[in-house]
Formats: structure tokens, sequence, C-alpha cells
């Protein structure tokens, strides 16, 4: 079961369901209607294919024996929702696989039911409108590596990594996944600069700071974020070979993305508000990262397009006396 059918949850099952696995998808609004009405549209590179996945719009709409596996692609703000919905329609022992940025998910996952799954995603895919998706790799759709939250490996981890390579996406099992998934929230910094603030130079250094800030806080917290694989994961995702689609440029973030379509919210508050909340607990000044929080919410809210906000002001509103965190080095 795939529950929230978005660039990843979308590009996933589809894949999943080409190797021949059962797959159902949990969608919401146009997107599921449009899936229900006429099947999920899966491009890529130099071709495209429409599949009849079954979908319902809620948990509750799908039948459940107690043998499903959840792979939860629900963006971060809507996970809380999400899961309480699963778990008043799906076994409590349902295993839950949270294929999301951020490092809230699992917890939340873990409150509402046992057996929790961390997985960090790499993944070149997009979903700008109802019924398609879109994946970017011609030589495979991505890296998936999963482990038990909030350590170790199991069984259905070794069985979900097989699963998923032998549908296109690179996966191992890891059982120090959260440091994996810290090491990608660092990365994952720049899906606020991306979807805000016009591209150049000081949008880099915006990332930079931001990165810096995260490092800080991490770090001051005790966290661990530097997997000593990490090289390998990079290499997995070069070798994917990224291709433009026909009529369908990248996208970009799914920060972005999820402005590009006129989300109602984003994931913003998990990524960089991930590290100004443990920056506040640990003494550590965040101002960009709080900034970049603050100025993504009054975009969203002032409906401003994509890309559109001047890295300076993004660091005069880090420097000003709204944060008591001390000055922005430049």
């Amino acid at each position: 079961m795939v529950l929230g059918a978005g660039a990843v949850g979308g590009v996933v099952g589809a894949s999943l369901h080409q190797s021949g696995q059962e797959v159902a998808l949990i969608a919401r609004g146009e997107h599921y209607r449009a899936i229900r009405e006429g099947g999920l549209t899966f491009e890529r590179p130099g071709r495209s294919v429409t599949l009849e996945i079954p979908v319902a719009n809620a948990p509750a709409a799908l039948e459940w024996t107690g043998d499903e596996v959840v792979l939860l692609a629900a963006k971060s703000q809507d996970t809380a929702a999400a899961l309480i919905d699963l778990r008043a329609a799906a076994p409590t022992t349902t295993p839950v696989v949270c294929l999301q940025n951020g490092v809230e998910n699992e917890r939340i996952a873990l409150r509402l039911l046992p057996n929790v799954y961390g997985a960090v995603v790499m993944a070149p895919t997009a979903h700008l409108e109802p019924g398609v998706v879109q994946a970017y790799g011609t030589r495979g759709v991505g890296v998936i590596d999963l482990g038990r939250y909030p350590a170790g490996v199991d069984h259905l981890c070794e069985n979900m990594a097989s699963a998923l390579t032998e549908a296109g996406i690179s996966s191992r099992p890891r059982p120090d996944i959260m440091r994996f998934k810290y090491a990608k929230l660092i990365n994952n910094l720049l899906n606020a600069v991306d979807a805000i603030v016009e591209p150049g130079p000081q949008g880099d250094e915006l990332t930079r700071l931001a990165q810096e800030e995260g490092r800080a806080a991490l770090s001051a917290a005790g966290i661990e974020f530097v997997a000593e694989e990490v090289n390998d994961v990079i290499g997995r995702w070069r070798r994917l070979d990224v291709q433009p689609i026909e009529g369908r440029p990248r996208a970009g973030s799914s920060t972005r993305q999820s402005l590009a379509r006129g989300a109602p919210t984003l994931e913003t508050d998990y990524l960089n508000g991930e590290i100004s909340l443990i920056g506040r607990l640990h003494g550590v000044p965040t101002p960009v990262n709080d900034a970049l929080g603050e100025l993504s919410e009054r975009h969203l809210r002032e409906r401003r397009p994509p890309q559109s906000v001047p890295a300076e002001e993004v660091l005069a509103r880090a420097r000003a006396g709204h944060y008591a965190d001390g000055p922005v080095r430049r």
C-alpha cells in the first residue's frame, strides 16, 4: 500500500506494479480522481505508460488482510493525520516504511504503530498535475535504503530491498538508517532556497549558511549524521543517468513542486524547522533556517510564484531583531 501517491509514492508504486508486485495507491483530491478514472500515467525519458493500479482516497476504503506493507510517502506535515486514518483501518501490526524527507515522521509513526521503518530516498521524480508522475533516470528510478526505526535490520528490510531493486530502484538494508536520514536532512535544507529564492550565487550562499547551521546544531545535540557509506549512495544516484523528458522540464525540489502545484502547506517546518528546533534546544543560533521557515510560510500564504524572493531579503530577515540568535556571518 502506497500512502501518498505523489512524486515519490506514485513513482515507487508504479515501478513496483510494473515489476509484478501487488500494489494499491492511496491518493487525495484531483490526483485520486484522475487515477481512478484514467489510470496513473508514468513518464520516463523516451517513454510513457498509463497503468491501471487500484486506488483509494483513504485507508478505510481498502480491504486489509494483515499481510500489507505501507509505504508512507505523504509530506511530513500530513503524516499524523494520514497515520491516524491508517491506524483506524489497518491491523496494528502493519509495517510502515517512511519514504519521506526529514526525521520526525518515524517518531510520529512510532507513537501510533509499533512496526516502523525509516528510508532515505534519492530519486529524480516529479508530480505537477493530477494523474501523472515522472521519473528522470534512464538506468533506474532512484535510490532507497531502509532500516528499522530507530536502528537495525530484519527480514522485512531485506525483502523490501530485494523487491525495490527488482523494480529498478537501487536499495540496500541499513542498520543505521537515521544517520543517513540526518545527513539527508542537511542536504534538504536547500529545498526552501530552491523553492522561494531567486536563483544565483546569493542563493547558493544561503544554502551554504543554512547547511552550516544545520551541521552545528546536530553536532551540539550529539546527533550523528555522516554515514560511512554515503559516497556509495551518491555513486548509485549518479548511475541513474538523469535525462530530460520531452515537454517536462525538471521541476526542482519537492518543496518547489508543492508551490508550483498550489499545495496548501509546505514541508519546510520539518526540514529547516527541524534545525531551528534542535538549535533552540541546544543553544545554537540558526537565523538563516529561521528566516527560510518564516518566509516560506509567508510565500505560500501570499501565493507568490516559485523562486521570486531576492536572497538579500532572506539575509536581511535573518539579521533582523526578530531573532535572538545573533548575527549571520557572510
